[in-house]
C-alpha cells in the first residue's frame, strides 16, 4: 500500500464521525419549535465536529506510527517516512531525535520522533496551516509506545495525549479546544500498507476528552470504538461502538453536550467507508439517546433523504429524526 493511501485515509476517516445531540424544550408554540430545531441543529453540529476531529487525531497518530521503522517495526525500509517528505535527520535509528516535515502526509503538522534514552515518543505539532481548505489546527499530540513494542505487533498499544488542540472551522469561524487521553490498540497486529495481503486488521480506540466550546462551556466526552479494515476492491473500513452500560450496547461516545445534557451515541448500524467510493462514508446509522428524546441518524443518502449510490465526488447527506419523550418529532437533512 503506497504512502499516499495513508494520506487519503486521513481524509476518509474524517467522515467516520457520529453526527448528533440536541435539546428541545416542551412547548407547542411556534417560537419554542424554532428554538428546539435550532438547538437540535447546533448540538448535532457539535457532535459531528468533535467526533470527526477526534477520529482525525487518531488517524494522524496511525500515520505517524506507520512512518518510522523504529515505531512501526517495518524493517523493509530504513527511511523515516515513505513518500515525498522532507527528512531533516535520519539518525533516529541510532537513538537520537529526528524531525520530519510531513506536509505530504499530515499537511498541517510536523512530526518529531524521539528514541533517545530508550524513549519511544512521537510529537505531532500542528502549525495552523489551512491545507485542506476547511479548517485550521493549532496545538500538539504526544504519542508514547512501550519500549520494545512495535505498532505492527499483535496487541500493540499507543497512548495518545491531546494537548490544547484548537480547531477552527473556516466557513463560520466556529472553534473547539480538545484536551484528553486515548489508548489506541492494534488488536490483530499488522500495518495498513500490507492490508491487501493481510485481508483484515482491527484497531480499537478508548479514552476521555475535555471539550471547550465557543460559548464558554467545557464538557467531558468519552469514546469507545472499533475499526475493522478489510480489503474488497480496495480498503473497506467498518466502525462500531464497543461500550455497554448494562442497558445499551454498541455505545461509541457518551458524556455531556454544550447544553449540559447527558447523551449516549450508539452505532446502531455499522458505519462503512469504502475506498472504491473515494473513501466516502456510504452507509451506517447512529442512535443518540438523552433523557428528553432519541435521535436516529442515517448516512449515505441523497438530498431528499433516500439511499444513494457511490458518487465518489459530490455530496452525501444524513437524515436526523428526533423523537421527544412527549412524541414531538423533528427531521433534519444535512450534507456531510
Amino acid at each position: 500500500m503506497k504512502a499516499n493511501l495513508i494520506r487519503r485515509m486521513a481524509i476518509a476517516f474524517c467522515l467516520l464521525s457520529c453526527i448528533s445531540i440536541y435539546s428541545c424544550q416542551k412547548s407547542n408554540s411556534a417560537s419554542s419549535q424554532d428554538n428546539s430545531s435550532a438547538n437540535l441543529t447546533t448540538t448535532g453540529d457539535d457532535q459531528q465536529q468533535v467526533s470527526t476531529e477526534s477520529d482525525i487525531i487518531t488517524d494522524d497518530a496511525n500515520t505517524a506510527l506507520n512512518g518510522q521503522s523504529v515505531f512501526s517495526g517495518d524493517n523493509s525500509s530504513t527511511a523515516s517516512i515513505s513518500g515525498n517528505t522532507e527528512v531533516n535527520s535520519t539518525d533516529a535509528v541510532m537513538g537520537t531525535s529526528s524531525l520530519v516535515n510531513v506536509h505530504q502526509l499530515i499537511c498541517d503538522a510536523t512530526i518529531t520522533y524521539d528514541t533517545s534514552n530508550n524513549q519511544r515518543v512521537i510529537t505531532i505539532v500542528y502549525d495552523g496551516t489551512n491545507c485542506w481548505g476547511n479548517r485550521t489546527r493549532n496545538g500538539k499530540v504526544i504519542i508514547t509506545v512501550p519500549l520494545g513494542q512495535h505498532w505492527k505487533d499483535v496487541g500493540a498499544t499507543a497512548n495518545i495525549v491531546i494537548d490544547e488542540l484548537k480547531i477552527t472551522r473556516l466557513r463560520d469561524n466556529k472553534s473547539i479546544v480538545i484536551n484528553g487521553n486515548k489508548t489506541y490498540t492494534n488488536v490483530t497486529g499488522g500495518l495498513l500498507k500490507n492490508l491487501a495481503t493481510l485481508l483484515t486488521i482491527t484497531h480499537t480506540i478508548k479514552g476521555t476528552m475535555s471539550i471547550d466550546f465557543d460559548n464558554g462551556t467545557t464538557r467531558a466526552w468519552n469514546v469507545s470504538k472499533q475499526r475493522v479494515f478489510t480489503y474488497d476492491n480496495g480498503i473497506v473500513i467498518t466502525t462500531t461502538g464497543t461500550y455497554s452500560d448494562g442497558t445499551n450496547d454498541d455505545i461509541a461516545e457518551w458524556g455531556l453536550n454544550r447544553l449540559g445534557e447527558s447523551f449516549q451515541s450508539l452505532i446502531s448500524e455499522p458505519k462503512v467507508i469504502r475506498q472504491d467510493c473515494d473513501f466516502r462514508l456510504t452507509s451506517g446509522q447512529n442512535t443518540v439517546i438523552t433523557d428528553i428524546g432519541t435521535s436516529v441518524i442515517t448516512y449515505g443518502l441523497d438530498s431528499s433523504g433516500n439511499p444513494t449510490g457511490c458518487p465518489g465526488s459530490g455530496t452525501y447527506y444524513y437524515k436526523l429524526v428526533w423523537t421527544g419523550v412527549n412524541g414531538k418529532t423533528f427531521t433534519i437533512i444535512r450534507p456531510y
